[in-house]
């Protein structure tokens, strides 16, 4: 089907909005400005050197991360594109220590939006995908401005979640609660275009997604996972994985949603100060979102992690999400009582990726 005979995105908004008769328009004005913002930071990547925006910005952003200028550009980009909108509240970004306000001169929304402006920034130097996330809460009722505790929602109380991803193709995969629909950037016409509707992962899977050279700080559920499959056909698991790992929670989130797999970013002991390397609001949420919408799983390897009530703006926290089963049985480890029966001495204290002390 070519481009003229597919729904834009603002179609599609318009067609789920009929669904609610009395629904404002604030909410889809909402998502077509993000979609607009995503699709001038695609122009910016797209640039790369020849736009001089490549590069670091020789700043450290509240995370104690060093920023990337299309970090601080893609920031700058989403702000400007909605804080004059009147349906926005508030702002909050993993760029900005605390919430954004909304300028006075401008009409106070109902929505708030959290958002990681580019995700997988690591890889722009060397020209892998990146991306940009983004979640939208309800406001509270009030005419004061916003706090810190007005974003600290748990992720079942998203109106919206998406990212868009800037690979070959600019994508936008988008959930507002009916299943997953991605939208896909046409050049000719400079629209998001509907290509894929009511994405479903499948529940089991061959891939697997994790950085591995953080083996040595992992719980011992994890790493029996990843033996396990390691061990392939002649495992206890009796099939052949493949292992994957971008550093783009983007890209991966995307392969999952495409084909399935299971994406691995688990609390460990690397650092015991940290609850896991992942933001919760506006990382872990979103992506959470769109995977349950899409028939997978997102938990923290214990619990739902769309049911755990936010304690701070820039929370981290532990992720795993992707094919159900898979999920599942992860959980299950962490539920389980460690085994040291197991024959194999794969699966014993010392394993592939890590030797007792």
């Amino acid at each position: 089907m070519n481009s003229e005979m597919r729904m834009t995105l603002t179609q599609f908004l318009i067609e789920e909005r009929r669904r609610y008769p009395h629904a404002g328009g604030d909410f889809n004005s909402l998502l077509l400005n993000v979609a607009l913002v995503c699709k001038r930071i695609a122009r910016k990547v797209a640039a790369g050197e020849l736009g001089g925006a490549t590069g670091s910005a020789s700043n450290v952003n509240v995370q104690g991360e060093d920023q990337k200028k299309l970090d601080v550009i893609s920031n700058d980009l989403f702000i400007e594109g909605n804080n004059w909108g009147g349906y926005l509240a508030g702002m909050a970004s993993e760029e900005m220590e605390d919430p954004y306000q909304i300028p006075e001169c401008y009409p106070q929304g109902r929505y708030l939006l959290v958002f990681d402006p580019l995700d997988g920034s690591s890889n722009i130097d060397v020209n892998v995908s990146v991306g940009s996330i983004f979640s939208v809460l309800r406001a509270p009722a009030s005419d004061r401005p916003v706090t810190v505790d007005d974003f600290l929602q748990p992720g079942t109380e998203q109106v919206a979640g998406g990212y868009a991803i800037y690979g070959p193709t600019t994508m936008l995969m988008l959930t507002v609660g009916n299943g997953v629909h991605g939208f896909t950037l046409c050049p000719q016409v400079g629209e998001f275009m509907l290509t894929h509707s009511n994405l479903q992962i499948p529940p089991d899977t061959h891939e697997f997604a994790i950085n591995a050279s953080n083996s040595r700080f992992w719980e011992a559920p994890v790493t029996r996972y990843v033996d396990e499959c390691m061990a392939g056909k002649t495992g206890p698991r009796g099939k052949d994985f493949n292992m994957r790992w971008i550093a783009s929670m983007v890209a991966e989130a995307h392969r999952i949603l495409m084909r399935g797999g299971v994406f691995m970013y688990p609390r460990d002991s690397k650092d015991p100060a940290k609850a896991g390397r992942l933001r919760l609001l506006y990382e872990a949420n979103p992506v959470g979102f769109l995977i349950e919408q899409a028939g997978g799983r997102a938990s923290t390897g214990r619990q739902p992690v769309m049911n755990v009530k936010p304690s701070s703006l820039h929370q981290r926290i532990g992720l795993i999400f992707g094919s159900k089963n898979e999920v599942e049985r992860i959980e299950r480890y962490h539920n389980e009582p460690q085994q040291h029966d197991e024959p194999n001495p794969l699966f014993t204290e010392r394993s592939l990726f890590r030797q007792s002390v």
